[in-house]
Formats: structure tokens, C-alpha cells, sequence
């Protein structure tokens, strides 16, 4: 087990803070007048939503099984990303880690707090090179390293995350935003080993549910007091806790969404096969694809001109388009476009 001290990590002016609690998530009441808040008398969404979103943290905790205390929920992950950096790294002191290509946000949030941004630069396969990472978590002082599997633009997934848990003293975010799609086991199992860790999951993906940003961080207990405490105090809204909570009852449509959008996956992948403009279809564990093309800016000009979007990945991927999966309407009119080019 690793024997990291949370508070050690932690900045100062943070373990100092006070949350702010709602009187009134905190207490029960059986018949309440609600004079508290300066709210609305009128309407069905005049209340401020339960700041603890406590039925919404008893479900996932059933569902994950793990306690409710294990369990932040955030405006989105990206919420939870800034709220991370902020907790752990102190402005125009410490840095962060993070992948090259990944996710840009860990970069951004980082920048926003003035914290040092790290790059470790992925293998021609965007593999994770073990060595480099030992060199550079043991050059430089970092605070955070994200690390997110499958990664996004490139979508392959990161095997032994164990050994970077097992490396770094520091703060280890696991970002499991596409991990239905891949068929591998979350990194939540890991929980109680490792008191550094902190998994980030989140609905806008596999549950097609991205209108109502809801992200949800599990990790120590005392790393969610943490996060709690830096929240704001309404920050997922009363209608996304609602939406949220009548999707949870119903995870055979969560199986059915994965099932066939990996279904489609395979089926995009025989068609990007035969396609004379494509030069390489990198493998993936998400709900997207990399893809490199032999006429970039060619392709990229045809596919707006037809309105499909795409994510360019230039200049970090050179030549390369992210595209993910669509509906089959939708992958045909793409696979037909690139046919044509």
C-alpha cells in the first residue's frame, strides 16, 4: 500500500480553509419552511439544488461500490480538473504532469493557476515510455500527473497504471472518461490501495448525457473532503441531478449506447480500410478515432465544405483528423465523402 501523506501535498492556504456548508443540506427536517435563502416563494425549480448531492452520491456508490464519502461530483470533469490543480499546486510554484498529445484542459486549468506545465512526449504508438517518466518525476518537482486512459486524441489506453501510481509522490488523476468503450477495468479497484489516486469519470460520453455536464471524481475520502470544500456550494444544478439520477436507473441503456457505438467503431474500421486518402487508422479504445491523412488540408476543406465536423489535430499530430462515432446515417455520409476524394 502506499503510505503517501495526503496533507503534505496539499496547499497550505487550502488545509486552512472553512467550507462553506448549507444549514440546510446538512440538517433533516420533516415539514420545513424554507425562509433561509432568499429564494422565490413560486415555481418548481425556485429552490437552491442539495449542495451535497447526497441521493445522487448514494446511487453511484451502490453502483460502484464504494462509500458516498469516496464520491465528488463536478460542473463537468472539467470542473473537477480546475478544483484538483487549485487544491495541490501552489501558483508560480509547482507544476503539473501530463501526457503529449492529451486532453489540453489539465494544461489550461494549470496555466490559469500559473502552474508549470510538464509534458511527457508518448512513443510513435503514443505509448507512455517508462523510462522518461522515471527521469522526469524524479528531475522536477510535480505535484499532479494526469493521466488519461484511453487517451484522448489518440485513443488507446495505458497499461500498469500501477507502476505510475507505484513511481510518483505525488497526486496521481486517472481520467476514465471513454473507459466503457474499452472493455478494460477501471482504475476504481485501485482505490484503496493507493491513497494518491483519484479517478475521473463522467456522463457526457458512454451515457450521452453531455447537456447536463456532470463529471464525478472518486478517490480518498479525505481527498473529497478536500474537493468539497473548494466546490462551490451549488455547483451541479437541480435539473442535472434529476437527469442524472433517472438515468442511473436504467444501465441496460448505458450497455445498449456501448454496444453500439462499438459496433459502429468496427464497422467505420473495415470502411477507413479501403479509402485511398487515409495513410494510417490508429488503434482505439474510445469512441473516436485517430486517423492520419495523405492530404490533409484537402480532406479537412471537403468535410466542411459538407458540414461534417472533425477535430484537426495539427500542429501537435501532424496530418492527422480526430473523428468519433456517429450514428450509421452519420458514418455513411463521412465513409461516402472520403470515398469520393
Amino acid at each position: 500500500m502506499n503510505t503517501i501523506s495526503i496533507n503534505t501535498l496539499v496547499r497550505e492556504n487550502i488545509l486552512k480553509l472553512k467550507p462553506y456548508i448549507s444549514f440546510r443540506d446538512h440538517n433533516e427536517f420533516n415539514d420545513p419552511t424554507f425562509l433561509d435563502a432568499n429564494e422565490s416563494p413560486f415555481g418548481k425549480w425556485n429552490r437552491y439544488p442539495d449542495s451535497t448531492q447526497r441521493k445522487l452520491k448514494t446511487r453511484l456508490s451502490e453502483l460502484k461500490n464504494l462509500s458516498p464519502g469516496q464520491i465528488a461530483i463536478g460542473n463537468g470533469s472539467d470542473e473537477l480538473i480546475d478544483l484538483i490543480i487549485k487544491i495541490f499546486c501552489e501558483p508560480k510554484k509547482d507544476s503539473i504532469l501530463m501526457m503529449n498529445p492529451s486532453f489540453a484542459m489539465y494544461g489550461f486549468y494549470a496555466t490559469i493557476n500559473e502552474n508549470r506545465v510538464l509534458q511527457l512526449n508518448l512513443d510513435e504508438n503514443f505509448d507512455i515510455v517508462k523510462d522518461d517518466f522515471l527521469k522526469i518525476v524524479q528531475k522536477e518537482s510535480i505535484k499532479v500527473f494526469f493521466l488519461c486512459s484511453p487517451n484522448n486524441p489518440t485513443g488507446n489506453s495505458t497499461e500498469d497504471i500501477e507502476f505510475y501510481l507505484q513511481n510518483f509522490n505525488g497526486i496521481v488523476v486517472v481520467d476514465e472518461a471513454y473507459i466503457e468503450f474499452s472493455g478494460k477495468k477501471s482504475s476504481l479497484e485501485l482505490l484503496a490501495k493507493y491513497p494518491n489516486l483519484i479517478v475521473l469519470q463522467t456522463f457526457s460520453k458512454a451515457w450521452g448525457i453531455a447537456g447536463a455536464r456532470v463529471g464525478v471524481a472518486y478517490a480518498s475520502e479525505e481527498i473529497i473532503q478536500l474537493i468539497n470544500t473548494v466546490k462551490a456550494p451549488y455547483n451541479v444544478n437541480a435539473l442535472s441531478q434529476e437527469l442524472i439520477l433517472n438515468a442511473l436507473e436504467d444501465e441496460n441503456k448505458l450497455k445498449e449506447n456501448v454496444r453500439d457505438i462499438v459496433a459502429e467503431r468496427e464497422w467505420l474500421r473495415d470502411q477507413f480500410k479501403g479509402i485511398a486518402c487515409i495513410g494510417k487508422i490508429f488503434p482505439t479504445d474510445a469512441n473516436f478515432f485517430l486517423i492520419r491523412l495523405k492530404d490533409v488540408d484537402n480532406v479537412y476543406v471537403q468535410m466542411l465544405e459538407q458540414e461534417i465536423l472533425t477535430s484537426r489535430r495539427d500542429p501537435a499530430i501532424p496530418g492527422c483528423i480526430r473523428i468519433n462515432i456517429g450514428n450509421r446515417q452519420e458514418n455513411e455520409k463521412l465513409v461516402t465523402l472520403l470515398k469520393n476524394i
